[in-house]
């Protein structure tokens, strides 16, 4: 039998801004699908909507922009959802990567992340 653990924002965030200061509410984009906390997110350049990353888009969602701290159905339909996109710190295990996204993809990531102030470190 599968044991299924429901993870919190908690599990993802180990130090943020003061009063909230590194959330916000944004638009996660219909067609992203099931997303799970922890997910990092690129954003869509046309629309301003957050969606998975994706390592070979061109759209926007190739540069990594926010991470998702909540799980969402955007299968069809936008989700307003709340992501962390500023001076924070995030246990780099928790983080959900695209399929098949190579080291070099996600150290790319995590460098795109850190230029936003989202510092992963390991968590303990």
């Amino acid at each position: 039998m599968e044991t299924f653990i429901l993870k919190t924002d908690a599990d993802i965030v180990k130090d943020e801004g003061k009063n909230r200061f590194s959330r916000d509410t944004d638009t996660l984009a219909s067609g992203s699908g099931i997303v799970k906390i922890g997910t990092v997110l690129g954003k869509i350049t046309a629309s301003g909507k957050f969606k998975p990353l994706a390592p070979e888009a061109s759209d926007g969602t190739q540069v990594a922009a926010a991470v998702i701290l909540q799980y969402a159905d955007a299968t069809i339909a936008d989700q307003h959802v709340v992501n962390l996109k500023r001076r924070a710190q995030v246990v780099l295990q928790e983080l959900v990567w695209p399929a098949g996204i190579t080291d070099a993809q996600k150290k790319g990531a995590l460098d795109q992340l850190a230029e936003l102030g989202i510092i992963a470190r390991m968590g303990v």
